[in-house]
């Protein structure tokens, strides 16, 4: 017996790509990092065939402003991407600060948000 393609494993003309995007407004408006290092830094560190630095065609990394964007022709794993974040962050000192998380509006997007200090401080006085 013989499978039609259709009726196959699915379409396979064309790759689904993924496209990740790391908003960095914050600490940027606040001078405490710059975006130029951090899209350096995962264009050095993003693994392709398990190469560090060798993205090629399949992975490319662009910046806007103060939005970093991650667009990968093949899978690519978002939680890849927040682990070189924090990686970042931790290199440059503000890991204490800045915390990554996801966005609650669109699931494809990571924010750079400080932690909550206002809420401990009221306990601390005894």
């Amino acid at each position: 017996m013989s499978r039609s393609g259709a009726a196959g494993g699915g379409a396979k003309g064309k790759k689904k790509g993924v496209t990740f995007t790391i908003n960095c407004a914050k600490p940027v408006e606040d001078k405490i990092m710059d975006v130029a290092s951090l899209e350096k830094f995962l264009q050095e560190r993003i693994k392709v065939g398990g190469k560090a630095g060798a993205l090629g065609d399949s992975v490319a990394v662009s910046r806007d402003k103060s939005k970093i964007t991650v667009t990968s022709d093949s899978h690519f794993s978002k939680r890849y991407l927040k682990y070189l974040t924090k990686k970042y962050l931790k290199k440059h000192n503000v890991r204490d600060w800045l915390r990554v998380i996801a966005s609650n509006k669109d699931h494809s997007v990571y924010e750079l948000r400080y932690f909550n200090i206002a809420e401990n401080e009221g306990e601390d006085e005894d």
